[in-house]
């Protein structure tokens, strides 16, 4: 440290102010560079942190409830099981927006209506649906929806019997 000071005194008056405004420069760079941003990100992650704890929370919760409510064996067996079904699994694919309202069909079907929806995420639903749970696609509907990528679909939804 003696040796920096001693380098410091050595300077002229010119090369003094300027080392020191240049100190002070580099300083403030980091601070408003790298401190600040930093301090933001943490102050983010600790708030998405805490409703992700409040979400959590009111889940566990609710979890006694939605599990009183479920069917025994977890099997869609009823017309109500169906379209839980498909009205969760399209919200969870991101259809939520652009689901519509849902209706029984004749012989146990469902009749759902997507306006406006992606064409590959309402693609890629229908098939988790068939994979996943056994709801193969009767009958559809599908037409444009005036924005390339989107479109209005009716579609007839049956689940394993």
């Amino acid at each position: 440290m003696e040796s920096l000071v001693a380098w410091f005194q050595g300077l002229g008056v010119r090369e003094r102010r300027v080392v020191t405004f240049g100190a002070i420069a580099a300083v403030a760079l980091l601070v408003f560079a790298v401190l600040v941003p930093l301090d933001s990100s943490v102050a983010r992650a600790h708030a998405r942190l805490a409703r992700k704890e409040a979400d959590l929370a009111w889940m566990q919760s609710v979890a006694p409830q939605i599990s009183a409510m479920s069917p025994a064996g977890g099997a869609p067996n009823t017309q109500r099981s169906l379209i839980a079904i498909v009205e969760g699994s399209a919200r969870e694919a991101g259809l939520g927006s652009a689901l519509g309202p849902s209706e029984a069909s004749n012989q146990g079907g469902l009749r759902v209506r997507l306006d406006k929806a992606p064409f590959d995420i309402m693609i890629g639903w229908l098939a988790r649906l068939s994979d996943q749970q056994g709801i193969r696609v009767e009958s559809a509907t599908i037409d444009n929806a005036g924005t390339p990528g989107l479109v209005n679909a009716g579609i007839v939804l049956r689940g394993r019997h």
